[in-house]
């Protein structure tokens, strides 16, 4: 009897080492997986710009973005931006997970936008920030001759002249559940400059973030520092350097499926060669500019069938 209890004794013993053999086993194979960060931003747009969020496969965003006038012109003729604005709609479109296509019309020049994002890495517990890369190009259809937001007297010779091209590394970390950032280092190249003075092609260095209040709602912010030699520029024009860098602050506001984004900023453009290049509003001279960005996703999934 004696010898029997010892023997299911050392049974069970070595049924309990083999389990936590295997255990073990599962837990390495487990830690070798990737384990994805989701949801660094809330929408496919961090503002003005982009963020590094693709979205579904086979889904389409459609993006409406208005801008009003400045809150410094004035209650009487223009209660304070309200009886002017700027709109652009666009259509984006998920072939992939982590590549999507766009196109967009925005009023300001009468512009036609085309782009491409892909996403190069995800964040993970083996990596540690997602990059995306993204592509633009920007068609403007104004009449020649037409008179810039800067003065400047624009003319074209060829439908060429009229294009811009936009870079961008977009690359970003979620902190935590709350906390998000986000670098964007970008360059634009316009086929024709405004002036001689200024270069065809500029660079500029992005910075954004989030912060997350609630599961619903989330304070934004991004800001572009363009490298121009402005003091160079002044020197050579005998005039002041008639742009000034983009900042951006807002509120993300999820219902559903909608992303519902409110954000005060000093520009009114809506796409990479406007709020980037052409910024002429000065938070200092209250050069402050009201809009908000609507994206509804619909899906294109076939159903399963049951």
């Amino acid at each position: 009897m004696h010898r029997l209890l010892l023997l299911c004794g050392l049974l069970s013993s070595f049924q309990l080492a083999a389990q936590d053999d295997l255990l073990a086993i599962l837990e390495k194979e487990d830690a070798k997986k990737p384990t994805y960060t989701l949801a660094t931003f809330k929408a496919s747009r961090l503002i003005n710009g982009q963020s590094v969020e693709t979205i579904a496969k086979q889904h389409v965003n459609f993006w409406i973005s208005h801008r009003f006038g400045a809150v410094n012109s004035g209650f009487i003729n223009n209660f304070f931006g309200l009886d002017e604005a700027r709109i652009r709609l666009g259509l984006e479109y998920a072939i992939t997970d982590n590549l999507l296509v766009g196109a967009g019309r925005s009023t300001i020049e009468k512009t036609y936008d085309t782009y491409a994002k892909y996403k190069v890495l995800r964040q993970s517990n083996k990596i540690p920030v997602t990059v995306t890369a993204f592509g633009s190009v920007a068609s403007n259809t104004m009449k020649t001759g037409y008179t810039m937001e800067s003065g400047t007297v624009m003319r074209f010779y060829n439908n060429l002249q009229r294009q811009s091209y936009i870079g961008q590394v977009l690359i970003a970390r979620k902190f935590s559940d709350k906390l998000s950032l986000q670098l964007m280092p970008t360059i634009i190249h316009n086929n024709l400059a405004e002036s001689v003075y200024i270069e065809n092609t500029q660079a500029s260095m992005g910075f954004g973030g989030r912060y997350k209040l609630n599961n619903r709602l989330s304070v934004s912010a991004e800001y572009y520092y363009n490298l121009v030699e402005k003091e160079e520029y002044e020197e050579s024009a005998g005039q002041k350097y008639p742009y000034h860098n983009s900042l951006a602050i807002g509120f993300d506001i999820e219902t559903g499926g909608h992303v519902f984004q409110l954000h005060v900023s000093n520009s009114r453009g809506m796409i990479e060669k406007h709020f980037i290049g052409q910024t002429i509003g000065s938070w200092e001279n209250g050069d402050i500019f009201y809009g908000f960005n609507i994206a509804r996703t619909f899906s294109f999934e076939p159903k399963i069938k049951k």
